[in-house]
C-alpha cells in the first residue's frame, strides 16, 4: 500500500516526513519538484509533478492519497479515490461536494477522512473527549444546560503591533473577514455578518491564565450532532471561533471598514493588493517562532448552578522542529492517515474520529507536540 502524499506547503512538512521516517511506502507530488525537494529529499527520492491523470494511473486499491493541496482539489481526488477502490485523506472541512460523496465511497469500501488537521481536527478530537467524559459522568442528566466553546488561533509569539503575523498568503484570512457565522447563545440561533460584530474577551485557563479577543466563525450549529450532543440537550451555547491577541480588533479597525465597502472584481482586486502589503509588512521572519492557542471546554449548569466544567487547553509554539502551526496541522494528517492503513476507520466520508480508542491515541501523540495541554477542571 502506497501513500500519495500531495502538496509540500509549510503546514505539511512535519506529517509527511513523520511517515516516511516510520519506513511508510510514500510518493510525495508537488506542482513544484524543487520545492518538495527541499522539503524531503534528503529522505526519498520519490518525489514527482503533481498530475491528476499520471497520479490516477498509478493508484492501486487500498492505496492513501493525501491532498494538502488547495481546496478545489479535495473533491476531483476523492472521486479518483473512489474509482479506484484507494482511500482519501484531508486537513479541510467537509464540503457539500465532499460529503454527497459518503453512499459511493461506503459502496466502494473506501474511507474518505477530512478535518484532521488542527482546526478543524485536534478540536474535535478533544470535544469527543469531553462529551464522552460528561456522558459518563454522574453529574449527566438530560435536564442540564450545556454550554460548549472551541477557540483556536494561529497567533504571533512575540506580538507585533499589528497583532498578528502571517504564515502564508493573507488572501485566505481576509476573505474569511468577509464570511458570516452562526452559533448559539443564551439557547437561541446567533447569526452575524461580520466577525468583528461579534467580538469578545475569553480568558483562556492557562497556567498563567490570559485573555484573548475571540469571534464565532463559520455555521457552528451542525457541530452539536457531529460532536454526539443528545438531540433533546438543552443547549445554552454553543460556538466555534478564532482566537486573537488582545488589541487586535484596534489594529484591524480599519481592514474591517475597508472589507465593508468592497465588491465585484474590482474588490477582489484590492484584496489581492491588501494581502500583497499585509505579506511584506507582516510576514513572519525566518525564524521567528509562531504560537498556537486551543481551548475547547464543556459546562452543564443545572438550576443556574455548574454541575460539571472542564477545558482542554493547548499552547504550543515555534521550536527547533518548526512552526508550530505545521506540526498541529501535518502530524494529526500522519496519525489519520496510519488509522487508514490500519482500517481503523470505516468506509465513509468521516470527519476526525468519534471513537475514543482512536482520539486518546492520537491525544496522547499531540501532547508531544504542544508545549502546554491540560485538561482544566473547573468544578473540581
Amino acid at each position: 500500500m502506497t501513500i500519495h502524499w500531495c502538496g509540500t506547503g509549510l503546514s505539511a512538512i512535519p506529517g509527511l516526513r513523520r511517515l516516511i521516517e516510520a519506513g511508510q511506502d510514500v510518493t510525495v507530488w508537488n506542482r513544484t519538484v524543487d520545492k518538495a525537494q527541499e522539503a524531503v529529499g534528503d529522505l526519498t527520492d520519490k518525489i514527482k509533478a503533481f498530475d491528476i491523470d499520471v497520479l490516477g494511473g498509478e493508484l492501486a486499491a487500498d492505496d492513501v492519497v493525501v491532498s494538502m493541496l488547495p481546496g478545489d482539489w479535495h473533491v476531483p481526488l476523492a472521486e479518483l479515490c473512489i474509482a479506484k477502490g484507494a482511500n482519501f485523506v484531508s486537513s479541510s472541512y467537509i464540503a457539500p461536494e465532499m460529503k454527497a460523496l459518503d453512499e459511493k465511497a461506503r459502496a466502494a469500501g473506501v474511507a474518505c477522512v477530512n478535518e484532521v488537521g488542527l482546526d478543524p481536527g485536534i478540536d474535535h478530537l478533544m470535544a469527543h473527549a469531553l462529551v464522552a467524559d460528561y456522558k459518563a459522568s454522574s453529574a449527566y442528566d438530560v435536564s442540564n444546560a450545556i454550554s460548549f466553546i472551541s477557540y483556536c488561533g494561529g497567533i504571533p509569539k512575540h506580538p507585533n503591533p499589528f497583532r498578528y503575523k502571517f504564515s502564508w498568503s493573507p488572501l485566505g484570512v481576509l476573505k474569511a473577514l468577509r464570511s458570516p457565522s452562526r452559533s448559539i447563545r443564551d439557547f437561541a440561533p446567533l447569526d452575524v455578518a461580520r466577525p468583528w460584530d461579534a467580538i469578545s474577551s475569553y480568558i483562556a485557563p492557562l497556567p498563567a491564565p490570559e485573555s484573548f479577543e475571540v469571534y464565532p466563525n463559520r455555521d457552528s450549529i451542525p457541530f452539536m450532532e457531529d460532536y454526539n450532543f443528545d438531540a433533546d440537550w438543552s443547549v445554552k451555547e454553543f460556538v466555534r471561533g478564532t482566537l486573537r491577541l488582545n488589541g487586535w480588533a484596534e489594529a484591524w479597525d480599519e481592514v474591517f471598514k475597508e472589507i465593508e465597502t468592497l465588491s465585484g472584481p474590482e474588490g477582489d482586486a484590492r484584496l489581492k493588493e491588501m494581502s500583497d502589503q499585509f505579506w511584506n509588512e507582516n510576514a513572519y521572519d525566518e525564524g521567528e517562532p509562531d504560537r498556537v492557542v486551543l481551548c475547547v471546554g464543556l459546562k452543564a449548569e443545572n438550576d443556574g448552578k455548574e454541575v460539571w466544567n472542564k477545558t482542554y487547553v493547548m499552547d504550543a509554539w515555534g521550536d527547533e522542529r518548526g512552526t508550530a502551526m505545521a506540526r498541529l496541522v501535518s502530524i494529526p494528517v500522519s496519525l489519520a492517515v496510519e488509522s487508514v492503513l490500519n482500517r481503523e476507520i470505516t468506509a465513509g466520508v468521516h470527519a476526525a474520529p468519534s471513537d475514543p480508542k482512536l482520539f486518546t491515541r492520537w491525544l496522547e501523540e499531540i501532547d508531544t507536540l504542544a508545549q502546554h495541554l491540560q485538561i482544566v477542571d473547573h468544578t473540581a
